[in-house]
C-alpha cells in the first residue's frame, strides 16, 4: 500500500538520546495505521533514529530545548526531517575505519533514502531523509 491516510506530524521532542526511541515508536505507529509495508517500517525507524542521533551529537537544541521530528508523505515518498539549532558543522557522509564506534549515520541514511538534503535559516537546521514507497 502506498496511500497515507493521515496528515503529516510534527513532534516537539526533548533534546537528547531518548527521543529517537520516542520518534521510532511514533513513527512506527503512524505507518502501520495505515498498512505500510514492513520493510518500510523499518527502515523508517532506522532513519529517523539515525537523524535524531547526528542531531543530538553534532547540533544544538532549539531555544526551547527541543527538536522537531516530522514526517509526511509526499509524491515522491516518505519524507522524514529532524530540526535542530544547528551546529558548527554541516551533515555530511563519512567514511569510517572498520574499527571506528561512530561516523556511520549519514551512510545508513543515504543508503537507505532515496535522497537526504539540509537546510538552513537562521537559527536552524532541518535534515530529511526521502524513502522511496514500495
Amino acid at each position: 500500500m502506498t496511500a497515507f491516510d493521515e496528515g503529516p506530524v510534527a513532534l516537539a521532542l526533548p533534546f537528547g538520546p531518548s527521543s529517537a526511541r520516542e520518534a521510532r515508536e511514533r513513527l512506527q505507529e503512524w505507518l502501520a495505521r495505515q498498512g505500510q509495508d514492513r520493510a518500510l517500517i523499518e527502515d523508517s525507524r532506522l532513519v529517523v533514529s539515525e537523524l535524531v542521533g547526528n542531531a543530538v551529537r553534532h547540533a544544538r537544541p532549539l531555544a526551547d530545548g527541543t527538536m522537531i521530528v516530522q514526517w509526511s508523505s509526499a509524491s515522491e515518498g516518505l519524507d522524514i526531517a529532524v530540526t535542530d539549532g544547528g551546529g558548527s558543522t554541516s551533515p555530511m557522509v563519512l567514511t569510517p575505519g572498520v574499527s571506528a564506534l561512530a561516523g556511520r549515520g549519514m551512510g545508513i541514511v543515504e543508503t537507505i533514502a532515496a535522497r537526504w538534503w539540509a537546510e538552513t535559516v537562521t537559527d536552524r537546521r532541518t535534515v530529511h531523509a526521502l524513502l522511496s514507497l514500495p
